[in-house]
């Protein structure tokens, strides 16, 4: 992935200037709902990649930010039910997901839309089976 989002500067001159953590649409951050926060080497520690949605006109975006900017958001109001990827960690209802098992999926599909349909392409994912207190699971490849 490539840093140069608007705004960021990685060659050392000042300081990482960044974008605010806000909907550039709405003009405001709070219908935000973070969706990752990941560390940017050769950055300063305040500088994190973040990526966000806005719930309100459905707007994706990423960009670096201040850890500052991003705490007064996520500090600001409690995040909805969704899943936040933090440093790696995954993270629901506020506290890390905890690893409660493995899986092996078969996903299969046609080899061609012109032959007969008994004829498919299998393939076997193996997954991990990730659990929040609350009950939610999720799968992710592993």
């Amino acid at each position: 992935m490539s840093l140069r989002s608007p705004g960021f500067r990685s060659d050392g001159a000042d300081e990482a200037r960044v974008l605010p953590v806000m909907c550039s649409r709405c003009g405001t951050d709070y219908h935000l709902t973070i969706r990752s926060v990941t560390d940017i080497r050769d950055c300063p520690p305040d500088v994190v990649m973040v990526a966000y949605t806005c719930s309100r006109c459905r707007l994706f975006s990423e960009h670096p930010a201040r850890v500052t900017d991003l705490s007064a958001v996520l500090g600001r109001r409690k995040q909805s039910a969704d899943v936040l990827i933090f440093g790696g960690h995954y993270m629901h209802c506020g506290q890390p997901m905890a690893k409660a098992g493995s899986e092996v999926r078969k996903l299969s599909a046609p080899l061609s839309t012109e032959g007969p349909p008994e004829d498919t392409l299998d393939v076997y994912l193996s997954t991990r089976v990730l659990r929040c207190a609350c009950g939610f699971q999720m799968e992710l490849p592993e």
